[in-house]
């Protein structure tokens, strides 16, 4: 685990994007399972800086300029609360473990999902106009 005062700006900066934070594996169940007629976009949060350094704010501008948007945003946040990041990436099979990344369910189901290789190297605009396209697509 990393010290919470590295982390709390990271945290802060998706909550004040309107993401709700998921910190237990009962949070990450109860969402995925009582949300399935929602589309719910997944930010697997990270301190990494050559990747989180830009999808975070990648996330936050899609959601800006998409006209179309996810039902709920929430987040989970890795090399902090293991047990629901684990949960969540449960959800993310059959893709392994990465964070940061993102993910969009659609009734229930993994429709997209944005590795880390993805993010890395990719400015937050990149990011942001794949989002879009997601987001239009299947929100």
């Amino acid at each position: 685990m990393y010290p919470e005062a590295l982390v709390a700006p990271m945290r802060e900066d998706l909550v004040q994007a309107g993401f709700q934070e998921l910190k237990t594996p009962q949070e990450v169940e109860n969402l995925m399972n009582t949300n399935t007629d929602k589309s719910i976009f997944v930010v697997i949060n990270s301190v990494c800086g050559c990747a989180a350094g830009t999808a975070r704010p990648g996330a936050k501008l899609a959601l800006q300029i998409s006209n179309k948007k996810p039902d709920l945003l929430v987040t989970v946040f890795a090399g902090m609360e293991k047990e629901a990041v684990n949960k969540m990436r449960e959800y993310t099979l059959p893709y392994p473990p990465s964070s940061p990344s993102m993910a969009l369910f659609k009734n229930g189901k993994l429709v997209h999902f944005v590795e880390r290789h993805h993010i890395e190297g990719r400015s937050a605009q990149m990011i942001a106009e794949h989002l879009k396209a997601v987001f239009e697509e299947y929100c």
